[in-house]
């Protein structure tokens, strides 16, 4: 008898299924297919042997990538393992819904496999039945776990590397195109719009952007006289047709305009300019582009081609995954179909056609030269897609090597071998890559030192920040000492300012008193200037209303001694 369980990977975890009587459900397909519906019948056939929970959102994110890629994961061997019957006599098959997975668990577990049929609509039912089969899960909860891993799992698959987007190269190509076909059709409405005006402006100038500026320019061709000649010459790069189409606008068969007009085909050449004017800065773009993601396929067939064989694979890994048959024809599929359903001649080459390289070769050599640089192209696209540090060093060698099988082909001279090219190449990428690893640690270096200082300087600015609300707050006892101390000061300049004539050898009481006071202010001056307050006594506040009280005229002269007297008179007696 065989025994089928059905395993069901959900985002809350792992759960196999026994399906009961297998045969006979197997016989009634169609009554199974009705009764996935009705939960009460689909109990009947169906129960639930084991159950095996996720322990985190980590856990079944990579579960989830393991069974995308057809990888058996630790869980789910170590799940399987512990709840099938792999031994016994009943034969035991296991129903799995992805076929993918199914092939990796036949060659872990050497068990068979079924896939489609029963299994299909099984699968089917227990997805909707799902949260009340497991016990202990709500809808609610179920809905929750697909959500989250859900975008868990979208967000780790949309994960790539800024620098090396080819999905930008992808966009601004076909942007290109596209702009290339609208330039050249405004161009012609503005030719023909103007045209009735100045009809034989469109002989002188074949240039559409030229054409237009000159429409802008010119306006009313009536109005054109030999002053405007310079500004001709700005535009048209030509002495020579600058005078012409001066010459031409005097005697032009062109109808008459009015000025309603005249506005409009302005407004509309100032447009197909701008439009012009960004097709450049997108071609600039995308050179700057394809030097990031592809520099050496840029570097061997040019940026533009690139960009086209990238656009046209899709990505630039699906174009390193291609052989180089492959890559020699793409973008001429209409043709290769076309040639083998009337059995014709297959085509030569596809977007490499417009490669410089094919162009120079001579028409005998076409079809050879289109193969080496398609087998040049895919190499260069690899080693683009797979390397760690970009750099145009092997794209130049290859380029060398086209260089040569080209003259090879017309002058017979024997090229370098491939093996000496890729020595020299390797040699010369490993230099090149030390070189940028080099420059890239030093930026970054820069980087980490410049962010270190502005952390600190934010630090600095909240500290100085908090000590002005301090100094703020503190503001009346500064100016207070600021008092004291030009007090002081004036004490000091009273005593300095008294003649030396008065001032007797011998200390008498004023001059002691005059001192005592003089250096009382000094200390309050240094106790001021080292930010030391100290607490005012009653004794001390009375010497400073005394100190403060004195002025130049109120203090007494200093009493003339006996002996100097007595000394005056001898001298002059003398």
């Amino acid at each position: 008898m065989v025994l089928l369980h059905v395993l069901y990977e959900h985002a809350a975890g792992y759960a196999l299924f026994a399906v009961k009587e297998v045969e006979e459900i197997g016989m009634l397909l169609p009554q199974v297919e009705q009764s996935v519906l009705n939960i009460s019948k689909f109990n009947s056939m169906v129960s639930l042997a084991a159950f095996f929970p996720f322990k985190s959102a980590q856990a079944a994110l990579e579960n989830m990538n393991a069974i995308s890629e057809g990888v058996v994961h630790a869980d789910l061997k170590l799940f399987l393992e512990t709840n099938l019957p792999l031994s016994g006599k009943k034969k035991a098959v296991l129903g799995v819904l992805d076929a993918k997975i199914g092939a990796a668990l036949q060659e872990e577990f050497n068990i068979s496999i079924q896939t489609g049929g029963v299994v299909a609509e099984i699968g089917r039912g227990v997805r909707l039945h799902f949260h009340s089969l497991v016990k202990g899960l709500t809808a609610q909860a179920a809905s929750k776990a697909q959500l989250g891993l859900g975008h868990s799992y979208s967000r780790a698959k949309v994960k790539f590397n800024v620098n090396r987007v080819d999905n930008m190269i992808i966009q601004s190509i076909a942007l290109l195109d596209q702009l290339d076909k609208d330039i050249n059709t405004f161009s012609m409405r503005v030719r023909e719009w103007y045209g009735y005006h100045f009809p034989e402006l469109i002989k002188i100038v074949s240039d559409n952007s030229m054409y237009c500026r000159l429409a802008r320019l010119i306006g009313n061709r009536k109005e054109l006289s030999e002053e405007n000649l310079e500004s001709l010459e700005e535009v048209v790069m030509d002495s020579a047709k600058a005078q012409a189409i001066l010459d031409a606008s005097r005697s032009s068969m062109g109808m008459d305009i009015s000025p309603i007009d005249l506005i409009n085909i302005e407004r509309f050449s100032d447009r197909v300019v701008s439009l012009a004017a960004y097709r450049l800065e997108l071609q600039e773009y995308l050179r700057s582009k394809m030097g990031q993601v592809a520099p050496n396929l840029a570097a061997l067939i040019g940026e533009v081609v690139g960009a086209r064989l990238i656009s046209h694979a899709g990505s630039l890994t699906n174009l390193a995954k291609y052989p180089a048959s492959t890559v020699q024809i793409l973008g001429a599929e209409k043709a290769l179909f076309r040639a083998l359903k009337t059995r014709g001649n297959t085509p030569k080459y596809g977007l490499i056609f417009h490669s410089t390289f094919i162009g120079r070769a001579a028409a005998k050599n076409k079809g050879r030269i289109s193969r080496y640089l398609a087998n040049k192209c895919t190499i260069a696209s690899r080693i683009d897609c797979f390397s760690e540090v970009p750099t145009s060093v092997f794209g130049d060698k290859l380029r060398e090597q086209v260089e040569e099988r080209l003259s090879f082909y017309e002058t017979g001279e024997v090229p370098r071998k491939n093996v000496d090219v890729m020595k020299d190449a390797v040699k010369e990428a490993t230099d090149v890559a030390a070189e940028i690893k080099r420059k890239m640690e030093k930026k970054e270096k820069k980087r980490k030192k410049k962010e270190k200082k502005m952390q600190e300087l934010e630090a600095n600015g909240e500290t100085n920040g908090e000590a002005e609300v301090e100094n703020g707050d503190a503001e009346t006892p500064v100016v207070k000492k600021k008092k004291k101390k030009q007090a002081a000061e004036e004490v000091e300049a009273q005593a300095e300012e008294t003649p030396s004539a008065e001032i007797s050898t011998e200390d008498t009481p004023a001059k002691k008193k005059k001192k005592r006071k003089a250096e009382e202010a000094a200390e309050e001056a240094a106790a001021t200037d080292n930010g030391v307050e100290e607490t005012e006594t009653p004794s001390k506040k009375k010497k400073k209303q005394k100190t403060e009280a004195v002025e130049p005229e109120e203090i007494p002269d200093a009493p003339v001694s006996e002996k100097k007297k007595k000394k005056k008179k001898k001298e002059a007696a003398e």
